[in-house]
């Protein structure tokens, strides 16, 4: 068990407004990873930067954070994770975002825990434990 950090979290790092070093030095010899969709996430925002410069910083950000963090698949078991928590919130008429169903299935997949500042979406996924982020932004 460990913790996967969200988008949120890692754009909030790239802009200055969340402490990464500080988020990971809390968390100890806890295990750290990303989802494969969180990195399209990143790498989706990379290619959207209104300029070349944008582009590239962006690009050099999350490419380093790729070389750093591992990435956790979305494989078979993910994905029958993900079939059970959107039949569950289809159910309850609680959707969230495909993306943040395949991250919240991950975690649950995986036993790990997720950092987020995306608390009102992925709470409502059952099981799902969230990292506190109060002093890290």
């Amino acid at each position: 068990m460990g913790v996967m950090l969200d988008s949120s979290v890692l754009i909030a790092a790239e802009r200055g407004k969340l402490q990464l070093p500080s988020l990971l030095d809390s968390l100890g010899a806890q295990p750290v990873g990303i989802s494969a969709v969180t990195a399209a996430e990143l790498l989706h925002g990379c290619y959207r930067g209104k300029d070349a410069g944008i582009r590239a910083r962006r690009f050099a950000f999350v490419e380093a954070l790729l070389e750093l963090i591992p990435i956790r698949q979305f494989g078979l078991v993910e994905a029958r994770r993900h079939a059970e928590v959107w039949a569950e919130l289809a159910k309850r008429g609680m959707l969230i975002g495909a993306h943040d169903m395949q991250i919240g299935a991950t975690a649950l997949a995986r036993g790990d825990a997720l950092a987020t500042l995306n608390t009102q979406d992925f709470a409502r996924i059952p099981g799902l434990r969230l990292v506190a982020l109060e002093h890290h932004t």
